[in-house]
């Protein structure tokens, strides 16, 4: 486990943050200390989805799915935390394939609602996928958050983990 940031509380009354976008400040300054220098995608993404993962109890599963360089219409199961994935994902099933397809992040607050869910673990009731683009602006994966809990996401989520998201694949190869 990396070792724990503290960040100095310099916020207003104005200015304050949620709990959980402080939980997210903290933990987009862990994994960006983490994978600095770091070139790898993979560890990247390994690294990214353990902080997460261990910063929020509500996480269930934690982790990416890559955009498959021999089938570029899927997505393959990479480093994640959590019960087994599903393996592949192609881009116009569940959540994860209309994130890809849209290229924006989706939250579902119940995964029993969403057309053409994938249930790759019955134990999930909500969801978000957000989109990682490499330097380029290509898509290069999706990040996955489920929840047993139902409409555990909202927009300090979206926020927070967009923003990890931009940043994670700065200097990866």
């Amino acid at each position: 486990m990396p070792p724990a940031l503290m960040l100095p509380a310099t916020t207003t009354k104005s200015q304050a943050m949620t709990p959980k976008a402080q939980i997210y400040k903290t933990a987009a300054a862990q994994i960006a200390a983490v994978i600095d220098g770091e070139p790898s995608a993979i560890a990247r993404y390994a690294t990214a989805a353990c902080i997460l993962s261990e910063s929020f109890d509500s996480f269930f599963w934690t982790g990416f799915y890559l955009v498959d360089t021999y089938k570029p219409r899927e997505l393959v199961v990479g480093p994640y935390q959590g019960t087994l994935g599903c393996l592949r994902i192609a881009f116009d099933r569940g959540v994860c394939g209309a994130c890809a397809t849209r290229e924006q992040t989706i939250i579902v607050p119940d995964v029993h609602t969403f057309d053409g869910h994938i249930a790759c673990d019955s134990a999930t009731n909500s969801e978000i996928v957000v989109p990682v683009f490499d330097s380029d602006g290509k898509l290069a994966a999706v990040l996955d958050v489920d929840s047993t809990q139902f409409d555990n996401f909202d927009a300090d989520d979206q926020a927070g983990l967009e923003a990890i998201c931009k940043t994670l694949l700065i200097g990866a190869r």
